[in-house]
Parts: C-alpha cells; sequence; structure tokens
C-alpha cells in the first residue's frame, strides 16, 4: 500500500533527486524555502512527464552507470587538452578530419542516445547521424591518421560499458 503511494509520488525518484539538486545549483543558496520549492519542482515535474515514459528505461547496473559518467568526465578532460593542442600548434593542412561509420551492437534507443551524446560531448568528435535502421552512427572525428582505430576505441571504450548497464 505503502508502495503503491510513493510509486505515485515518486515516479522517477532519481529525477526527482536531480531536479532538487539542480535546482538548488542553479539558486546558489541553502535555505528551507528552496530546498521545499526544488522538492516540488522534483515531484511535479516527473509527475507531469510520467504518461510520456511508459516504457521507462532500467539501468541494469548502477555502479556500472556511475563508473561510466566519471569515464566520460575523464575523457572530455582528456581530449579537451587534446583539441586545445590540436588549434595551438597544427596547420590545417596537417589536420586530417575523417568521417567515421560506427557500427552498432546497442539496440536500447536510451542506450545509443547515451553513446551518440557522449561521443558529441567528448571535444574532437561528433556524432552526425543515426542511420534509418538504428545500426549505425556517422561521427566526425577533428583529426586522425586512423579511423578504423577511433571506431573501435567508441566500440571498446563506450558501447561495451553501455550494453553493460541497459541491456
Amino acid at each position: 500500500m505503502i508502495r503503491k503511494i510513493l510509486d505515485r509520488l515518486f515516479p522517477h525518484p532519481q529525477l526527482t533527486f536531480f531536479l532538487l539538486l539542480i535546482w538548488l545549483l542553479l539558486v546558489n543558496n541553502l535555505t528551507v524555502g528552496n530546498v521545499v520549492l526544488g522538492l516540488i519542482l522534483g515531484v511535479l515535474i516527473p509527475g507531469i512527464t510520467q504518461p510520456f515514459w511508459p516504457n521507462r528505461p532500467k539501468v541494469a547496473r548502477p555502479i556500472k552507470a556511475a563508473q561510466y559518467i566519471l569515464l566520460v568526465l575523464w575523457d572530455i578532460c582528456v581530449a579537451n587538452v587534446a583539441v586545445a593542442r590540436i588549434i595551438l600548434f597544427k596547420t590545417n593542412a596537417n589536420t586530417h578530419s575523417q568521417w567515421i561509420v560506427v557500427p552498432l551492437d546497442l539496440r536500447s534507443p536510451e542506450a545509443i542516445t547515451v553513446l551518440a551524446g557522449t561521443i558529441t560531448m567528448t571535444p574532437g568528435t561528433v556524432t552526425a547521424m543515426l542511420s534509418a535502421d538504428a545500426q549505425h552512427l556517422l561521427v566526425h572525428c577533428l583529426d586522425t591518421d586512423d579511423p578504423d582505430a577511433v571506431r573501435d576505441e567508441i566500440k571498446h571504450r563506450y558501447e561495451r560499458r553501455l550494453k553493460e548497464i541497459f541491456e
């Protein structure tokens, strides 16, 4: 009985928590009023949007998801340095941009979206398109001499982990 009430009140508890956290970071002032308003927003927004989430994705391994987030944050930092070096020290003639087709083993739309977002958030790469059959991603890489190595790194470093998390 209580479980049903809590599920109805908090349909997406993680989203409620993150909305509260984001609200407190935005207002940059920790008061009781801000916490209450953040909780109200954290309950109302997921409650209103719940009908649009009929097949809510399940994260099979939350610890793996946390590790993935840390990995992506590290990769973003490393890629920022690499892109800065390319911009500062390489001429346009020595920069080799490449379009890379990445075949996908992922089938979950949520996992594919996270992979595409990860690639785009990492400086130096951008996901340009998902094929109509959701079997391939088209990725632009700012500078590489070995597009196959970039493709293999995306598959091994990101896609493999996302498959463990979502499937």
